[in-house]
This record gives C-alpha cells, structure tokens and sequence, in this order.
C-alpha cells in the first residue's frame, strides 16, 4: 500500500507566518511614506498583499505538483534560455533607480533575476543528478555548468545587481559541494575570483563607497555611511521589546527602503530584540527542516532541489539580515517573504512550494 503523503506543517507554518509578518511590517513601514508619495497609506500593503495571496496560492499548487516532474529537459533547458534572453532584455529597458532590473507591466514590476535563481536551481539539481558520480569531471560536468552559471551572473551584474550574482554563486558553490566536487575546485575558484571581485568592487565607485561605508560609516555620517548609521540606530532603539508596532521612528524619511531592503530594522525597532529573534528563529526553522528533507530524499534530483531552495531562501536572509546590522558591506538583497516586492515573493513561495512537495515524499 502507497504511502500517504503528508506536508510538512513546520515548514509550511513558518513560511506563512513569515509571509504574514511581511505584510503587516510593509504596511507599518511604508504607510507614512505612500500617504506623502501616494495619497494613499495602503498603497504598498495591499500591492504586498495581493502577491501574498498569489504566491500562498502558487506554493499550495507546487506542494501537489510531482517534483520528480521537473527532471524533465524540455521544460529546463527553455527555462534556462527564457530566463537568460528576458535578463539581456532588460538590459535595453529604460533604467529604474539606476539600474535595469525590471520590466515595467503597467503598475506591475517584473523583476527576471529573482525566477533566475530558481531556474538555476533546478537546472543545477538536474544536470547534477544526471552528471552522479562524476561533479570533479571539469569537461563534462564543470565547464557546462560553469557556461550556463557564469553567463547568468554576468548579466545580472550588468544591470547592476551584484549581491543577486553573488547569491547565484553562492547557491550553486553549495550544490555543487553537496554533489560531491573536491574542496581543491572551491580554492582554485576562490583564488581566481579575487583579482575579479577586487576589480568589481574597488574600480567601480559606488562599490568602492559602500566599502568605505561598511568600515567607517561615520567618516560620512550623511552620504555613503547614511543607510547604516540609521539601520544600526534603528535596530538598537527597539531594546528588548521594541516601542510597538506603528511606533518605529528610523522609518519616517530617515532610514532609506524601509519596506524593501531594510525593513529588518523596522522590526527590530518596533518588536525589539523578541521580534528579530522571532524571524531568525523562523528562518531557523525552514533551514532546518529544508536540510531534513534533504537528508530524507530517496532520489538524487530531490536531494539536490532541497538544497538548493534552502540555501537560496535562507542565505539571502542572512545576508540581508547582516547588511541591516553592518556585518556586511550594502547589498541589495531583500529579506526573503517578508520585504516588499511582488517578484522576489513569488519566486521565494514558487521555490518553497517545491521545497514542501520534496518533503513530502522524503521517508
């Protein structure tokens, strides 16, 4: 008799917990903002959640999708093309806050780096499986894997977006690792990769100024070190328990994209210490119940998807988790499920619903 399947409720709990911590922060973090911008406090909460409710709706439809159904390269290989032909499409779109990230669909952004992450995913989990056994082949497994990877990064830091092109490095480092590739390969990277980020960071200004910021925010306290002097402010004003929800001060035009990139700080500031050790224990919870399913999986393919899509959600809340508390140079990186953004909400809950049906079928 066939095993029945059954989601995993830690799992799907946190994510939605999450998804609805999101919206109610949006809304306290933006409100003030979209009435001066706007003529409407609601305009942003009720954009985040109408793609809330799209995205709980689409990981709901991939939770019953067969993940073993996407081992398929009729629907990979047009996926890696489609996402790498819509990233140099944007590069010919009108730039929006200096850079070419997004289509503009009326009121609509589309951002295409954010399904390019999963896209990768996917394709890595299948092109590994099908590669098992042999990831320290560079012809065979290396070199196709490094063409379709690198060409993907290379765009995205074209637009510019070097913290999306970072996370792709990262995520595929990680699958790469667990399919088996010698440590020697990680260090041969690494070492190659240093004259190239010291070009990317040091000889671009704006990188360099960020930098310079990271390591002495105060040497300009109103340009380049502005984000992080706020963000720490805001973060350590929240105390144990915070000065209550729509209380938050850091946010009213003092901290820049408190509803995007920083709205972390606006957590810590109005639930204190308690709510960011909430979210953090969250996160903790989908990481480890994304690596439990991993270790579950019966096949190869699914081992590989789990994680991946862990990493993926996971590693870019650290990172923007720590750019927030200046551990970290300014990134770009939106907290994953809970910062505004139709596109990077979809792409996360398509991916975690894949993540849930991998879980259901791991023993």
């Amino acid at each position: 008799m066939a095993r029945q399947l059954q989601s995993d409720k830690l799992l799907f709990g946190s994510v939605v917990a999450l998804v609805f911590l999101g919206a109610l922060m949006v809304f306290s973090a933006s409100a003030v903002m979209a009435a001066d911008r706007f003529g409407s406090s609601y305009y942003f909460f009720i954009r985040q959640v109408a793609w809330a409710v799209l995205g709980l709706g689409l990981m709901v439809a991939m939770m019953n999708f067969d993940y073993k159904k996407l081992a398929n390269p009729l629907l990979i290989f047009p996926a890696v093309g489609i996402q790498l032909l819509l990233l140099v499409a944007v590069l010919f779109r009108a730039p929006s806050h200096n850079a070419h990230r997004w289509f503009a669909l009326g009121p609509i952004g589309f951002q295409p780096s954010e399904f390019s992450k999963v896209a990768l995913v996917i394709f890595l989990a299948y092109f590994l499986d099908l590669r098992r056994g042999h990831a320290n082949d560079w012809k065979h497994t290396l070199a196709p894997v490094g063409l379709v990877v690198g060409a993907t990064v290379l765009v995205i830091v074209k637009e510019p977006d070097f913290g999306t092109a970072l996370a792709i490095v990262l995520v595929a480092a990680a699958m790469l690792y667990a399919s088996g590739l010698n440590l020697m390969y990680f260090v041969g990277g690494a070492l190659a990769a240093i004259p190239v980020i010291y070009l990317m960071v040091f000889h671009v200004g704006y990188r360099y100024k960020r930098i310079m910021a990271f390591l002495d925010p105060n040497a300009d306290p109103l340009g380049a070190g502005f984000q992080i002097i706020q963000s720490t402010i805001a973060v350590g004003t929240g105390g144990i328990d915070g000065v209550g929800l729509m209380e938050g001060r850091q946010k009213l035009f003092y901290l820049p994209e408190p509803h995007t990139d920083f709205i972390f700080a606006v957590i810590g500031e109005e639930l204190g210490f308690i709510g960011t050790v909430a979210v953090l224990a969250l996160f903790a919870i989908i990481l480890w119940r994304g690596l439990r399913a991993a270790a579950n999986c019966s096949d190869e393919f699914g081992r590989l998807l789990a994680i991946g899509l862990t990493v993926l959600v996971v590693g870019q809340a650290l990172v923007n988790i720590s750019v927030v508390l200046g551990l970290l140079p300014t990134k770009g990186i939106p907290l994953p499920l809970i910062s505004y953004g139709g596109s990077s909400l979809l792409a996360n809950l398509f991916g975690l619903g894949i993540l849930l049906n991998v879980s259901q079928h791991s023993s």
